[in-house]
């Protein structure tokens, strides 16, 4: 558990540093420098340069990061909410209710996600809110049946049992005696959560179909880095790098937790 704490460490740094460096920054994320509208070399105002526009690379990839970070930690506390109340009810309540209920999941599964969020997108707009609830939406039904088979394990346990016997009511057993023992189990799934939804909304922005400017995210850079790539590879590298490391630092620490847990 231990190796698992140094990648959220470095995950916990990043989120500091982006939210907190641009405030010392001379330039945001979306002010051009009219001295010069073009790609410009490492300066003393611009640490990292500038993109094609004259915008500072270093304040978009600190927004972009803040920005990929926040909608993957919403959408996967969506995806907690609706998979845990999910899965509890359809592992306490059992028989024919579970069975329709994992069905459901099991349809759904069956639909490509993708798909899901791109038609949410043009059905309803684009924007941030709806970008999170699309994917934490679809995210859902994998915590639903890991947080199912925990609740169908423990309520034949005897602790369980006795509070049943005791006349404790449903909802009470779930609250005081089911999830304390099933949050371990559920955090580590949503640390595994969160690097699918970066990829995810790092996708639908590379697509154009996420974040929307003025705003920025590591997908918009990484499309935007391509485009540039043979004149300035490091508007691909920088915001690459980063998105490679979050995803590999939390897939990791998830991992670990998880496998303690098992």
């Amino acid at each position: 558990m231990k190796r698992g704490v140094i990648p959220l460490a470095m995950v916990g740094f990043i989120t500091i540093a982006a939210l907190v460096l641009p405030f010392f920054l001379p330039w945001s994320h979306d002010a051009i420098d009219w001295s010069g509208l073009r790609l410009q070399p490492m300066s003393g105002n611009h640490l990292l340069g500038t993109d094609t526009i004259g915008r500072d690379r270093l304040a978009r990839l600190l927004a972009g990061t803040r920005i990929s970070l926040a909608v993957a930690a919403a959408a996967a506390l969506v995806a907690l909410v609706i998979g845990a109340s999910w899965g509890a009810i359809a592992g306490w309540v059992g028989g024919r209710v579970d069975e329709a209920m994992m069905r459901i999941v099991d349809a759904l599964y069956a639909l490509p996600f993708m798909f899901v969020v791109i038609l949410l997108m043009v059905v309803f707009g684009r924007s941030i809110v709806l970008v999170f609830i699309g994917i934490g939406a679809v995210e859902w039904l994998t915590m639903a049946r890991i947080v199912r088979g925990q609740v169908m394990a423990l309520k034949e346990r005897p602790f369980i049992l006795a509070a049943r016997a005791a006349g404790a009511p449903g909802y009470r057993i779930l609250l005081e005696h089911m999830l304390p023992n099933i949050a371990g189990v559920a955090i580590a799934y949503l640390l595994l959560t969160v690097p699918q939804v970066v990829m995810v909304e790092s996708f639908l922005s590379f697509l154009g179909l996420g974040v929307q400017e003025p705003l920025t995210s590591l997908g918009i850079l990484v499309k935007e880095g391509a485009d540039d790539m043979d004149i300035a590879p490091l508007g691909l590298i920088l915001p690459g790098g980063m998105l490679v490391m979050i995803l590999v630092c939390l897939t990791y620490a998830g991992e670990r937790l998880r496998d303690r847990f098992a």
